[in-house]
């Protein structure tokens, strides 16, 4: 009897076991999937750089086309780069700063080492980097090609650029040639090293041509990273400090627990907090 009470137990546990597995599938069968999308991916024909330029997009939550909003234009912006986690970024300071919403353009890199060095006779650095000396054509194609487009695509207010190590060098010299394209600039790690520090030297003959507008800068650099990048990073705060622009916020940090690999995300936080600083909310 004890034998036939176990056999029906074991036959109860396994239609039991069925039962569920029945529920399982009806259940994923009820529920839905669809993709989770916090932008856009374009794609722009340049005919300056003569080639397709992806750029990905981010859109605030409650993006609505007749709305202006700041735009972020992100160096380094691909995907499996720095997108992902700048965008995210962006979502918190909006959520718990005084940020606005804003949108940001991520630039997708075909060549970065072409499109964000100038040109240099140096010969060891024309071996190491065989496509160099392009970043005024790229600088063409952000000035009369990408923003010109993204103005048509959205209401703009304010605009950033982001960029760092080669993309700080070329954030670096926009800053210095053509000031007006951006409103803020935050410059990471910058390679100032580049063609033996000839930007850095010639940034003060720069400065006398720029005119004195609104400008946010900041500058920071690891303290684990080369001597060299760190001693350049400084004296291009104390260059632009310097400089007499009384329209100009220039802030500078070493991020002490930092390297070259792990500085942009955090000091790119430490940077928005400067801009915008927290605020307990109104009770």
């Amino acid at each position: 009897m004890f034998r036939e009470m176990e056999k029906m137990g074991k036959k109860i546990l396994l239609i039991c076991n069925m039962l569920l597995v029945l529920s399982g599938v009806v259940s994923a069968q009820n529920s839905s999937i669809k993709p989770l999308t916090i932008g856009e991916i374009r794609t722009l024909k340049s005919k300056i750089l003569d080639e397709d330029r992806t750029l990905n997009i981010y859109l605030p939550q409650n993006f609505n086309k007749s709305k202006s909003y700041p735009v972020i234009y992100l160096l380094d912006g691909s995907m499996n780069e720095d997108f992902i986690h700048v965008t995210g970024l962006v979502q918190f300071f909006n959520q718990m700063y005084a940020m606005p919403e804003t949108i940001v353009v991520g630039i997708a890199n075909i060549d970065r080492k072409k499109d964000f060095t100038f040109h240099t006779d140096l010969k060891d650095l024309q071996q190491d980097y065989p496509t160099t000396g392009h970043s005024h054509k790229f600088i063409g194609f952000l000035e009369k090609e990408l923003k010109p487009y993204i103005g048509n695509q959205f209401k703009v207010t304010d605009t950033y650029l982001f960029g760092q190590s080669l993309g700080g060098l070329l954030a670096t010299e926009i800053l210095l040639k053509k000031p007006e394209m951006f409103d803020n600039y935050f410059i990471i790690s910058p390679s100032l090293w580049w063609d033996d520090e000839s930007l850095l030297k010639s940034a003060d003959q720069w400065l006398t041509k720029i005119p004195d507008a609104k400008k946010f800068i900041y500058i920071s650099v690891g303290k684990g990273e080369h001597p060299v990048m760190v001693k350049d990073a400084e004296n291009l705060y104390d260059i632009l400090k310097k400089s007499g622009k009384k329209n100009w916020t220039v802030e500078y940090k070493m991020m002490e627990t930092d390297n070259h690999a792990t500085i942009l995300h955090r000091s790119l936080y430490e940077g928005l907090v400067k801009l915008f600083p927290y605020q307990e909310p109104k009770k």
